[in-house]
């Protein structure tokens, strides 16, 4: 494959997807990772998608929102995280094999899920020691931790989640817009999310009122792949967003 045919490729994929990994875009374009990187390199100069680390996020227009720690992020809205979190626990049923997302709203199920005939497969590290405390049949993937979020993400995580089949999956996120789908700054991040959600029969989504017109680098999943469990409806114009997926509203 010619030069500019693999840079047509490349910001085709990643402008699709809204981001893609080094080792992805090696596999798909047949060619070496070293020489995805040079062409991500010179991609980022033209214009035509923006290098991170470990790959590629598509162009926004928009300024990405940023990602605080989880200190900061137990601070805001806890109460609505607490309602979402409830109502989230109860829709967990006997032999369910349940996805846990690492974030500070779903942490919150812990302090709500009761049903122990199910399992919870988690990236969260924390979450996953509480939920074991409880008495919860528990497992953590394997990968690398990011600090700042107490995730474990990273091409092993992502290859340990591709050989689970989940009934229910509980996801976090940074933000949601109609265009952009669900969104979150971390391409590692991104990429357990995406394929957790891939291998999930049913996907929800927990989100506070101020994620919703937030947008993030990088989108993990359309609207229409996760049902959007909020709390704050005064806070919120939810039409918009129930013409592209399901919204509970608490």
């Amino acid at each position: 494959m010619l030069t500019q045919e693999r840079f047509e490729e490349i910001t085709r994929i990643v402008t699709r997807d809204g981001a893609a990994t080094v080792p992805e875009l090696a596999r798909l374009l047949e060619t070496s990772e070293s020489t995805v990187r040079r062409d991500l390199v010179q991609l980022d100069s033209l214009g035509k998608v923006r290098k991170v680390h470990g790959g590629a996020t598509a162009v926004r227009e928009a300024e990405p929102v940023q990602e605080r720690n989880m200190q900061e992020k137990y601070s805001r809205n806890i109460e609505d995280k607490r309602t979402i979190a409830a109502y989230a626990a109860t829709l967990v049923r006997p032999n369910d094999f349940i996805f846990l997302d690492a974030g500070s709203t779903t942490e919150q199920l812990a302090t709500y899920l009761t049903e122990k005939d199910a399992v919870y497969v988690t990236n969260g590290i924390t979450l996953a020691q509480k939920l074991a405390q409880r008495g919860l049949k528990t497992l953590l993937i394997a990968g690398r931790v990011k600090a700042t979020t107490d995730a474990v993400i990273g091409t092993e995580a992502v290859a340990s989640l591709q050989h689970y089949n989940f009934s229910k999956g509980f996801f976090g996120t940074n933000g949601i817009t109609v265009e952009e789908g669900f969104t979150t700054p971390d391409i590692e991040e991104a990429m357990n999310k995406r394929v957790a959600m891939e291998h999930c029969h049913k996907c929800y989504v927990l989100a506070d009122a101020s994620k919703f017109e937030a947008l993030s680098s990088v989108s993990f999943a359309p609207l229409s792949k996760g049902v959007i469990i909020t709390a704050a409806q005064e806070a919120l114009n939810v039409n918009s967003y129930k013409q592209h997926t399901e919204v509970i509203v608490l």
